[in-house]
């Protein structure tokens, strides 16, 4: 009954939803010749030559060849291979008119989510060797984009008091190990046992799934809500789950040298979405340079949650700079590797200001960028104002700890006077903040925090805007985090 209602959400939500025994090869409708290929290359074959128009067959049978292949033992190694594929486009080179061309074939249309193909599929079947031995298993659920598995979900008997979701991530954990051609191309893992349901990447722990506490992002969803339905409505909607897809999983290599796969929570995701709007109207011609202010209470997720807003950002303004500043040495290191093991989201590398006259050259450019700094290297090199580095208004400035350091605005004033108390110098110096601003007069600013305070002239929604997105320390430990 469970999976029943769970083919209603997704029918409802426009997937087309079909009976994986029909479909099987010995099926009354067949569209797998196997059950060892998991991907369903009718289906892809023609959603590929719809979204790539101008490209000849060979080329589309070139880039399923890819898709298809496996790279590497590891299965993480290859879905991020795959991954790389879904985002970027595949490049295939062929021969045209007498010359070698080379055509990048879409795997998704990510600006047009309907020109893509949807489908759901309950007990789907698929058959593995591994390690000498035959493995035959049937996931509960799982969806497909253009012929391809995305979502794999797992569901448990809500009336069994002895199955909980936890043997359902423990149950996809199996599958992993026993059918990973299915996994290969697996972009997210749901469970749910019909009170509870939760989603994580294809490398999340446990204490890594996580709720879905909203649909639209504007309020939580009530509590005798469904999770179910409210994670289905949530995430795997057409547009939002390109969306999610597209820019908020990334994959890190850590400074031990494993490679771990990491997808957004609910509160990141729309932080940074309603993040990419306030940023687009602060920047723009009538834009106050406010973007806003991102609560998120310690050990919710903070610095990844920069990265995403990062990575969207430089898909979605136009050649940005992005300035982020921290107070402290320490926190200026942990940021900058944090986006260093994830530059695949970035498509380029961080770069860290290591003196002051490092930012300066590294403002002063034209083109876009990802620099880290600690705010105090904006002091200049005697009394009076920092000088202009850049008039761009597409430079955003990131503030980490934003209750911290960014409130500095005002000029104070030192009078020197000799053993006979007569006045001999007056010396005036401004604040941090005041320095980035004489530096950086176009820029917009965001605010990252976990503790907001509100004093008389260090109020940081007065400095940086309105909140954006507010996680507090309620939340979460509602949600474990």
């Amino acid at each position: 009954e469970l999976e029943e209602a769970a083919m209603d959400i997704l029918q409802n939500l426009g997937y087309e939803t079909l009976y994986g025994p029909d479909i099987a090869p010995d099926g009354e409708n067949p569209e797998r010749t196997r059950y060892e290929e998991p991907v369903l290359i009718k289906r892809l074959q023609d959603t590929l030559s719809l979204i790539n128009p101008n490209l000849p067959s060979s080329v589309i049978e070139d880039a399923i060849k890819q898709i298809q292949r496996v790279d590497s033992p590891n299965l993480l190694v290859n879905n991020r291979n795959f991954h790389r594929m879904l985002i970027e486009g595949i490049p295939i080179e062929y021969r045209s008119g007498g010359r070698n061309r080379t055509a990048l074939v879409k795997v998704i249309d990510f600006d047009n989510p309907e020109g893509n193909e949807f489908v759901a599929i309950n007990q789907y079947t698929v058959v593995e060797g591994v390690g000498g031995t035959r493995y035959t298993h049937r996931p509960d659920i799982v969806l497909f984009i253009n012929g391809i598995p995305i979502v794999v979900i797992e569901l448990k008997n809500p009336a069994d008091e002895n199955t909980t979701v936890k043997k359902a991530y423990y149950q996809l954990q199996t599958y992993k190990d026993h059918i990973p051609s299915l996994f290969r191309t697996n972009e997210l893992l749901v469970i749910s046992d019909g009170y509870e349901a939760k989603c994580g990447s294809l490398s999340a722990n446990w204490e890594r799934f996580m709720p879905w506490r909203t649909i639209e992002g504007d309020f939580e969803a009530e509590s005798s809500s469904l999770q179910m339905e409210v994670l289905f409505r949530g995430v795997l909607d057409h547009e939002r789950l390109l969306d999610y897809i597209r820019y908020f999983i990334t994959f890190e290599d850590d400074e031990r040298g494993n490679l771990i796969k990491k997808s957004a929570a609910y509160h990141q995701f729309h932080a940074v979405n309603r993040g990419i709007e306030e940023t687009l109207r602060a920047t723009s011609e009538d834009g106050d340079r406010k973007i806003g202010v991102v609560w998120h209470t310690q050990g919710s997720g903070k610095s990844l949650t920069m990265l995403f807003y990062a990575g969207k950002l430089i898909q979605k303004l136009e050649n940005p700079t992005i300035l982020v500043l921290t107070d402290r040495n320490d926190l200026d290191n942990q940021l900058y590797s944090t986006f260093a093991m994830n530059r695949d989201l970035l498509r380029q590398d961080p770069q860290q200001a290591e003196t002051r006259a490092d930012i300066r050259e590294l403002l002063k450019t034209t083109g876009g960028g990802v620099i880290f700094s600690t705010i105090q290297k904006f002091l200049p090199e005697g009394e009076g104002q920092y000088p202009i580095l850049s008039e761009r208004r597409n430079i955003i400035v990131i503030a980490d700890e934003a209750h911290r350091s960014q409130y500095s605005f005002q000029r104070s004033v030192t009078l020197k006077y000799d053993e006979d108390d007569t006045l001999q110098e007056v010396m005036t110096k401004e604040g941090f903040a005041a320095h980035i601003r004489h530096a950086l007069p176009n820029a917009s600013y965001i605010g990252f925090t976990g503790t907001p305070i509100d004093l008389v002239d260090r109020n940081t929604v007065h400095v940086f805007g309105d909140y954006i997105s507010v996680y507090d320390i309620s939340r979460a430990i509602e949600d474990k985090t």
